[in-house]
């Protein structure tokens, strides 16, 4: 099989690299670009763990082919801290204890993000089912709901 080479933007940086054709930009991220903060749960698009965004769109990485992904911009969960600035919803969730062994936290807090970018103001069961494609195994999920809102709340200056 014939190696690819591929040119994206990966959270505001320039990226290029060399995949197979089925390799998935889950595999990409972590081994042949050092973003380890997506992780594989399941590897079937059940669990979120490997929530990225590609073009604004929230997509779960073990089901995108980093072939795919040529000219696209993905934003992962290395990208949304500002430097050594904690971005809100990660500052809410170390505030709120909404997490545990941190496993789908990166997943969550990307799928939060995107929440909040489309919906600056959503009601909690809204939080609920953007977030249902998430599974955390450790908590339940009203710390994580409760972080959200904060951040959120933070967000638009309430």
């Amino acid at each position: 099989m014939k190696s690819l080479h591929v040119s994206t933007t990966v959270n505001g940086d320039p990226v290029e690299f060399i995949c197979d054709p089925g390799e998935p930009l889950l595999d990409v991220l972590r081994n042949r670009l050092g973003l380890t903060g997506a992780k594989e749960g399941c590897g079937t698009g059940d669990c979120g763990a490997c929530s990225v965004t590609v073009n604004g769109r929230l997509v779960c990485s073990c089901l995108v082919l980093g072939a795919e992904v040529e000219g696209a911009e993905i934003s992962t969960i290395e990208g949304l801290a500002d430097a050594d600035q904690l971005h809100p919803l990660q500052r809410a969730f170390i505030e709120g204890a909404a997490f545990q062994c941190g496993v789908c936290t990166p997943g969550i807090l990307v799928a939060a993000k995107a929440l909040l970018d489309k919906n600056p103001s959503p009601t909690d069961e809204e939080v609920r089912f953007w977030l249902a494609g998430n599974l955390c195994r450790c908590t339940g999920y009203d710390k994580i709901i409760a972080a959200v809102q904060v951040a959120a709340a933070q967000m638009r200056g309430a």
